[in-house]
């Protein structure tokens, strides 16, 4: 793991992928899987400045190994809470999260005026031609925020915005405008001070066999023309 940024993260991101193909194959060929993590690990890693820099993550490897039996969702927001340190080693803590920068998909999103929707991403056989001209907007680089177990909020551009081209990164976009930070069940800990938890953004389904739309936590699938009324999420992206 001390071989240096790109190499350690390599190495993590393979064992991870490598541990899901391991329970993948002991469950059968018609197992499934959902797995939740950061975007960062979840979308496709060569759609992002994390691939230029020579990186690769789950979601990459897991569409290079089951093709379209896999559909991963990225999720964002524009502000709310989120459990994160300031720095490693620190005790976590309920921070707000700043509003989205101009230029990122968050603030795209933002300026839809809408509380949360689903938005399908995924060419191919189905995608009419609305679908492929929102496609060939949205592939235009743009900042894309990723909040993990620390959040700096003074330097939040340079830690926590990078690059990426949001249709070859997900199949779907997942956001909610205002999200809430996560919290233990059954924590003991004081207010602002929980015990374990932090924010998880982004699904991904590889298997044998498409899977729409992973199990969505929300149930009924809203699109933008059918905004969800409620978002109550379980994290910040």
């Amino acid at each position: 793991m001390h071989q240096g940024p790109t190499a350690s993260w390599n190495l993590r991101d393979q064992h991870m992928f490598d541990t899901l193909e391991s329970l993948l194959q002991f469950h059968g060929s018609d197992a499934a899987a959902a797995v939740w993590a950061h975007n960062s690990h979840l979308g496709d890693a060569s759609a992002t400045e994390l691939g230029a820099g020579g990186k690769h993550n789950v979601g990459q490897l897991c569409r290079e190994r089951f093709g379209a039996g896999c559909y991963s969702l990225g999720m964002g927001t524009h502000e709310g809470t989120v459990m994160a340190a300031h720095d490693w080693g620190e005790p976590g803590e309920i921070m707000e999260v700043r509003p989205s920068l101009e230029g990122s998909y968050e603030r795209l999103s933002h300026e839809a005026q809408l509380p949360g929707f689903l938005l399908p991403l995924r060419d191919g056989e189905g995608a009419g031609g609305e679908r492929r001209e929102l496609r060939r907007v949205l592939s235009e680089e743009r900042l894309e925020r990723a909040i993990g177990v620390i959040y700096r909020p003074a330097q939040e551009r340079m830690s926590h915005y990078f690059h990426a081209a949001l249709p070859r990164q997900f199949d779907e976009w997942v956001f909610l405008d205002r999200t809430t930070a996560v919290t233990p069940l059954g924590s003991l800990s004081e207010p602002g001070r929980p015990e374990a938890g932090r924010a998880g953004t982004g699904t991904a389904c590889p298997s044998g066999r498409p899977a729409l739309p992973c199990g969505s936590p929300f149930g009924e699938v809203p699109t933008l023309d059918s905004p969800m009324e409620e978002c109550s999420p379980g994290g910040a992206s």
